[in-house]
């Protein structure tokens, strides 16, 4: 082997060496770099402090309350009047002399919670609870308004808070509460009571073959009555929640197409094969990064600063951000249409608005449908953020109903009418471009 062949042979060598330390060092670098970040936002983003801040027996509470209704059995501590009522509302209250099976009225008032709880209210603003493997919990009103208590304050378990004006209690079996004001004990069950009708219909509790017989209500058919009285339900208020539903999808649909309708002809102005002039290009392309630089969240509180709240407002922001998101893409796919096609046109005598329509549309709108029903389709998960906002739309009602943590069994079904949703303008958008774009 003569001098330069092993000049050679070293300089492979060498550089062989240093490729594979590359490779090794970015084998080993990238996983430790990503280390280093997790380790770093560990400690960033407090993760042991949100652990220790935790209230696992409020999650769980929240969890129940989502798939349950609890019946609220309140004594007014003023009057001494007991009352039960399902979710505490009007339309759940329960006749005063024909309280359910689990409440026995009288001097004291006995409320069986199940597993062996069993709740009183004492004269004198008292309260007795058996607990099970716990003891007698006793509890009464002071003069002074305050809430006293035999227990001891030093040990307390996890499940009792207790303070001068308020002492809550929460079991496996329901939960109670007294203050100066009112005595409440809640009882859980399963399912989402009074969904169909309230307490006052006269189709709450009757067996659906009953609906296929006889007049339940004399005045009114069966199937008529039961669906006005569902339509009507003044717990769950379904007439209200379809419009609002009907709501979020026509902010997402005048948004969208709006947007579209907008952005299709001002594209051939930012398209280079279109717009020779370069100064007209850059603007209307800083114009559409303008648009779509600012989110829909931000149009929506500037908007309704400047129109007030409502659905046509979170229309319009959505209609703002998608016409900067379509320019961009509707000048792209502008800039790579066939010239030949237009050639083809133009050499029939055509004028540019033929060639335009005939050479040029027929090109981009396959792309140009399926991204718009592709926005569509995400612009109706992003009205129910917008119409929060805005005070429309279904959002609205689940903003109203997470707000009052009261019945978050109502944002159970705001949430998965919202999925439907979803799901129905996923299915409903894919069978638009089928139909559409490829004819079948």
């Amino acid at each position: 082997m003569t001098t330069v062949d092993t000049f050679e042979a070293e300089g492979l060598k060498d550089r062989a060496d240093r490729l594979f330390l590359r490779k090794r060092l970015t084998a080993f670098g990238l996983p430790l770099l990503v280390l280093c970040y997790l380790a770093y936002t560990f400690f960033a983003f407090d993760i042991p402090g949100v652990a220790d801040r935790a209230r696992l027996d409020n999650a769980k509470t929240l969890l129940a309350d989502t798939w349950s209704h609890k019946t609220h059995v309140t004594r007014d501590n003023r009057s001494g009047e007991v009352s039960v009522a399902i979710e505490g509302e009007r339309k759940g209250l329960y006749p005063a002399d024909a309280p359910p099976e689990w409440v026995e009225k009288g001097d004291t008032t006995r409320i069986e919670l199940g597993q062996g709880h069993v709740v009183e209210f004492l004269p004198d603003n008292g309260l007795r609870y058996d607990v099970p493997g716990f003891g007698l919990i006793e509890a009464s009103v002071s003069r002074a308004g305050g809430v006293e208590t035999n227990l001891d304050e030093d040990a307390l378990p996890d499940w009792i808070s207790h303070s001068k004006a308020r002492l809550n209690i929460t079991t496996e079996a329901g939960r109670v509460s007294i203050t100066r004001n009112r005595t409440e004990v809640f009882r859980y069950f399963a399912g989402w009571e009074l969904f169909f009708f309230t307490l006052d219909s006269p189709y709450h509790g009757v067996p659906f073959t009953r609906f296929f017989g006889e007049r339940i209500d004399p005045e009114r058919g069966n199937l008529t009555g039961a669906l006005h009285d569902f339509w009507h339900n003044d717990l769950w208020h379904h007439r209200d929640v379809a419009w609002a539903i009907c709501e979020t999808i026509l902010m997402a649909f005048l948004g969208t197409f709006g947007a579209a309708i907008i952005a299709l002809p001002v594209a051939f102005l930012a398209a280079k094969n279109f717009a020779p002039l370069q100064t007209l290009r850059f603007l209307f392309r800083r114009v559409f990064d303008f648009l779509r630089g600012v989110d829909a969240l931000i149009w929506t509180i500037l908007l309704s600063r400047a129109f007030g709240p409502g659905p046509m407002t979170g229309a319009l922001a959505i209609l703002l951000t998608d016409t900067g998101s379509f320019g961009k893409m509707f000048s792209e796919a502008l800039e790579n249409t066939d010239p030949k096609q237009i050639e083809g046109i133009r050499s029939t005598g055509a004028a540019p608005v033929q060639r335009y329509r005939f050479g040029v549309i027929p090109q981009v709108m396959p792309v140009l449908l399926s991204q718009v029903l592709y926005f569509l389709e995400s612009n109706t998960r992003s009205a129910t953020i917008i119409g929060a906002i805005t005070g429309g739309g279904i959002g609205l009602l689940l903003t109203q109903a997470m707000i009052t943590q009261k019945d978050w069994e109502e944002v159970s079904y705001y949430i998965l009418l919202v999925i439907a949703m979803v799901f129905v303008m996923d299915w409903l958008s894919g069978w638009l471009r089928r139909r559409l774009i490829r004819g079948g």
